[in-house]
């Protein structure tokens, strides 16, 4: 294996440990990324160097076909105030804690006001728009400035990526007044 894949490989997997030890913890704050591979290696956004350590993906773990993840609360179109109550619905698997690797099971992402979707094959990133609940939750509580939000919810696996086939929610759109 060349050097500089070798070098990406641990990287990357040191990110991706931190990300999950970020967002495994039980504060529902959102956790920040580290610094990427690239800035790592190169010191700076390098074009040639961040195609050179782009990775091919991780394997997936299954979902069962009729797996479906929804929001109890609030309903689509709903006008809430701050704090925000959210409730989670998963029918055909369990939820479980981040790193529990059981078959047929996940845990809950929040999605704040994405509308380009992370790649399915990686981890989630654990941002502000991303809101990992690696303890299991069902329910979460969020303070919202006034305006229109996008929520989506996507299921992670006990590594926090999207299982195969993707189990996601539906979009739905709530104003905070």
């Amino acid at each position: 294996m060349p050097e500089i894949h070798r070098n990406a490989a641990a990287l990357l997997a040191l990110a991706a440990s931190a990300l999950l030890l970020q967002a495994c913890s039980d504060s529902p704050e959102p956790a920040q990324a580290p610094a990427s591979a690239v800035e790592i290696e190169t010191g700076g956004d390098d074009a040639h160097a961040r195609h050179a350590l782009e990775p091919q993906g991780l394997p997936r773990s299954t979902a069962p076909a009729d797996a479906r993840v929804f929001f109890i609360e609030p309903a689509d179109g709903a006008s809430v105030t701050s704090p925000v109550t959210l409730e989670f619905g998963l029918e055909g698997m369990d939820v479980v804690p981040a790193g529990t690797n059981k078959p047929d099971s996940g845990h809950h992402h929040l999605l704040i006001n994405v509308t380009d979707l992370p790649p399915m094959d990686f981890p989630l990133p654990a941002t502000e728009q991303v809101i990992h609940y690696g303890g299991g939750q069902t329910e979460a509580t969020l303070e919202l400035a006034p305006g229109e939000y996008r929520l989506q919810l996507v299921l992670g696996d006990h590594l926090h990526i999207p299982h195969d086939p993707p189990v996601m929610s539906d979009a739905i759109t709530i104003t905070v007044e």
